[in-house]
């Protein structure tokens, strides 16, 4: 008899969350029962699941009662209250936000990365930041044939990774401009920054705040992240990373350059690397330059894959190479790697927590 789960979506009608309830509809998870859960302004609208009309609920402790798995998107602040409550509860719970991914006792996974690391997980499992996820999916086959010393990222990333609003402004200020009007900008770089600039016919390097150090934390979380994913160590001194990141003025997906570092020269090579990415989990190779063949944002809008082009050889560096890197931010950065996840656990029959209560006592003092 095939086990069926009581699952809840938490942040429900955000852009996230209305994609994850999306991936679960089209993922292999037998649902039994779905609560869709957001804040207090959401309650009382509805939501289509598999052709049946939901009734979203506000998120409470009690939320989760009878609730075997979490899909949750709602804010860092939202999971620093609400997860520990589900997993006490006895659900385990898949974060979409940054709040639980350097918690040593958190799994940080990418499914076609590093999902051995689910096996040990306490009740939480964090998604790791968009930016990472790509990166880290289209470095796995190089990493695994030829290992890897160091990767240096700048990323173009979407209006849309800084949340509907981000997008909705980006979208005025675009319509401003070609009005003739000047440019309103209230969100961007930071919501909660001193200063607002346009994104719209713009480009801003700045994404989330800046740390002592001059890098923000969005560079900050792609280097440290990255680390725990290849080596489950977020400070570990054998893989050197370093990262820029830049909001670009496209709606969504994520583009990056990587230039990256084999351990084994001699082995590697631009050929070798491409028929690497293109028989990697969940890449396709767009790499075709005499045909102006390379991935673009616009087209990965929608589709789960992540793309890898323009892959060639540092001609200055024996040993080192560059690639072009576009993936869905919303689907693979976010809501379907969430349900990989999910799916995973259900493969490895992991959807339950050994000590509920021993884990909530470790996740509320957080």
């Amino acid at each position: 008899m095939v086990k069926e789960f009581n699952v809840a979506v938490l942040g429900a009608t955000g852009a996230v969350g209305t994609r994850m309830r999306e991936q679960l509809e089209q993922s292999t998870i037998p649902v039994k029962s779905l609560k869709l859960l957001a804040s207090s302004r959401s309650a009382g609208q509805t939501r289509i699941f598999k052709g049946k009309e939901y009734t979203i609920e506000e998120a409470r402790p009690e939320s989760f009662d009878g609730v075997d798995l979490v899909l949750s998107s709602a804010g860092g602040s939202v999971s620093k209250r609400l997860l520990p409550e589900a997993v006490k509860r006895g659900a385990v719970a898949v974060d979409n936000t940054s709040y639980f991914r350097m918690d040593k006792h958190v799994p940080l996974v990418v499914p076609e990365v590093n999902p051995e690391a689910l096996q040990n997980h306490q009740g939480i499992i964090s998604n790791p930041n968009c930016s990472t996820i790509q990166m880290v999916v289209a470095l796995k086959p190089i990493f695994d044939l030829f290992g890897l010393k160091q990767a240096i990222v700048s990323t173009y990333q979407a209006a849309s990774g800084a949340g509907q609003s981000a997008w909705n402004e980006l979208d005025s200020e675009a319509a401003q401009h070609v009005n003739g009007q000047e440019m309103t900008a209230k969100i961007l770089p930071v919501k909660a920054a001193a200063k607002h600039y346009p994104l719209a016919f713009n480009l801003l390097p700045q994404i989330d705040v800046f740390e002592d150090d001059a890098y923000t934390h969005e560079e900050w979380k792609m280097i440290h992240e990255t680390k725990k994913i290849f080596l489950n160590d977020m400070n570990a001194s054998q893989l050197k990373v370093t990262a820029t990141t830049v909001r670009v003025p496209v709606p969504v997906g994520h583009g990056e350059t990587v230039y990256f570092q084999v351990d084994q020269a001699d082995k590697a090579s631009a050929k070798a690397i491409q028929t690497a990415i293109a028989a990697g989990d969940g890449l396709v190779l767009q790499d075709d330059p005499a045909q102006q063949i390379y991935p673009q944002p616009i087209n990965a809008v929608g589709k789960r894959e992540t793309f890898v082009g323009r892959i060639r050889p540092d001609a200055e560096n024996k040993g080192s190479y560059w690639m072009w890197v576009v993936s869905d931010n919303l689907l693979k950065g976010a809501a379907w790697n969430a349900v990989q996840i999910a799916e995973e656990l259900v493969k490895r029959d992991l959807v339950h927590v050994a000590d509920p209560e021993k884990s909530y006592e470790l996740f509320k003092e957080n």
